[in-house]
């Protein structure tokens, strides 16, 4: 079994703090349901990877869930986000991007499909 280390970049670890200490609603209202391993695995939350920060992170299933406000609807926000998230794959990250009005209005649901993500990505093939 392979252990991956996550690798802090030090700019990126005073990002994170900042960031974390000003979480979304949304942010926190699914860091609620997080946190504890209550999906039964470990989240972390605003975990540098790189030039990144991303929003909430689980080593073991190799997870990044992003919550994203109107900011990455704009063409910008989404080019930046492609160019994000081919960086996460390229480290073997899956991403799973969620809008903030998803979180804040249908929370169960997107914990749901999170779910059923780790399941299927954790669980052996069956035989």
């Amino acid at each position: 079994m392979t252990v991956y280390r996550l690798q802090y970049p030090k700019s990126g670890t005073k990002k994170a703090r900042v960031i974390r200490r000003a979480m979304t609603d949304a942010g926190r209202k699914l860091w609620v349901r997080l946190r504890n391993n209550q999906l039964g695995v470990h989240f972390r939350r605003e975990v540098p990877q790189g030039p990144y920060v991303c929003d909430f992170l689980c080593v073991s299933a190799k997870l990044i869930v992003e919550v994203d406000g109107s900011q990455h609807y704009t063409a910008k926000g989404k080019k930046h986000d492609e160019q994000r998230d081919s960086y996460l794959h390229e480290k073997g990250f899956d991403v799973l991007r969620f809008s903030d009005r998803d979180v804040l209005v249908n929370t169960d649901g997107v914990l749901q499909r999170i779910f059923e993500h780790i399941q299927h990505t954790m669980d052996p093939p069956h035989l």
